[in-house]
């Protein structure tokens, strides 16, 4: 068991920024994560962000806010690096190499006009993949899409199954004032609203908004010196799934892994788990995400998230309290940052109280990165309240 704590945390809430550069917005968030924290910028020796960051990612980054390093890390998992990062920077305060590190992730994708997944966006032609795959344009849409029809075919899950996981996240953003989409939504509302890739519906994939957010990860003397709530990295774990040499089963993903190592570390199981916030690009990632931390067994995840099972006060398994990546806030395209800080919320008492879970001591969060349907990173984290 780790003993470093997540010391400061924030959510941007602006949803479109034309007006901010990405690095603005990095220092904004940055700034205020302090601030939660009680902290200054003089106090942080380690940072990490990701390909969010312009330019030469971190390095620019670290200077802009004129960051003195001595742990500098930039893994990259797509949405799942913001959680990894919670693991790096533990590991790296438990080496020595630094005491109090600062994880930031930013962003504008509104505001530059990216589209909803619907588009192929190429790569560079000398990744390895990129020969192969570019001919048939993948989507970030259709090849969730293609997971869904594959567990539907396997499983029997079904799109009203899927729906219920869009209808609990609406019943918690209606409480979030900076959500982008408040309004409660029905099983029928999802079915009717317009297919994207088949089987998903518009109502089944996330925002895109700008924004971004922070969270400070410290040794416990410090942690316990600053007299905020103490919410502990009790354990973490981050895997990766691609093709295995053609033995393609899309209907699991990485987090069979990366839930296992975090589940052991913190010396706790599924069922003890009070809040989740998993990420939500699309409901069947949530689903299948569900299934494979060990919620439920693999092919039940429909019938787990069915009748408001997710909706806090309801269900047995409140997830994504803020209205998630399905209807708060998706910044960068990358949704992790986002799930560290409800989980936090959660744990402090912080979330709103109509969606505050009670007696809140052990929340998950977990994230993918890439895409399920070829090849994707996961990362989960357990957190404790002490």
């Amino acid at each position: 068991m780790s003993s470093c704590y997540i010391v400061g945390a924030y959510e941007h809430p602006t949803r479109k920024a034309p007006d901010k550069s990405a690095a603005q917005l990095h220092a904004e968030v940055a700034l205020s994560a302090l601030a939660d924290a009680g902290l200054e910028m003089r106090d942080i020796d380690g940072y990490l962000c990701a390909s969010d960051a312009a330019g030469l990612g971190p390095l620019s980054v670290a200077d802009y806010l004129n960051l003195k390093l001595r742990y500098l890390d930039s893994t990259d998992l797509g949405g799942a690096s913001y959680v990894a990062h919670i693991g790096h920077a533990v590991r790296a305060i438990e080496a020595g190499r630094c005491s109090v590190a600062l994880i930031t992730l930013a962003g504008r994708p509104r505001s530059d006009g990216q589209a909803a997944g619907t588009a192929f966006r190429p790569g560079n032609p000398n990744q390895a993949d990129s020969p192969w795959e570019a001919s048939y344009s993948p989507g970030n849409a259709n090849m969730y899409a293609m997971c869904a029809r594959r567990h539907m075919y396997e499983y029997g899950t079904t799109s009203e199954q899927l729906a219920w996981i869009k209808v609990a996240a609406s019943h918690h953003a209606q409480h979030n004032p900076n959500a982008m989409l408040r309004d409660v939504v029905t099983v029928d509302d999802v079915l009717a609203s317009p297919l994207v890739a088949d089987p998903l519906h518009r109502l089944d994939c996330c925002v895109i908004s700008d924004g971004g957010g922070a969270v400070i990860v410290a040794r416990a003397d410090i942690a316990r010196s600053l007299k905020r709530p103490l919410v502990r990295v009790a354990g973490t774990g981050e895997s990766y799934k691609g093709q295995l040499g053609g033995e393609v089963d899309l209907t699991y993903s990485a987090a069979r892994w990366s839930g296992h190592d975090a589940f052991a570390q913190a010396g706790v199981q599924p069922h003890d788990i009070d809040y989740a916030s998993i990420y939500d690009s699309f409901t069947i990632t949530t689903l299948m995400a569900l299934e494979d931390l060990g919620f439920c067994a693999k092919g039940e995840g429909g019938r787990f998230v069915s009748d408001g099972n997710l909706i806090s006060g309801v269900g047995k398994l409140p997830f994504n309290t803020d209205g998630g990546g399905l209807c708060n806030n998706h910044p960068a395209n990358r949704g992790g940052m986002t799930k560290v800080i409800e989980a936090v919320r959660q744990l402090r008492g912080e979330a709103h109280p109509a969606v505050q879970v009670r007696d809140c001591r052990l929340a998950i969060a977990h994230a993918v990165g890439g895409s399920l349907g070829s090849r994707h990173g996961a990362a989960t984290v357990v957190l404790e309240r002490e």
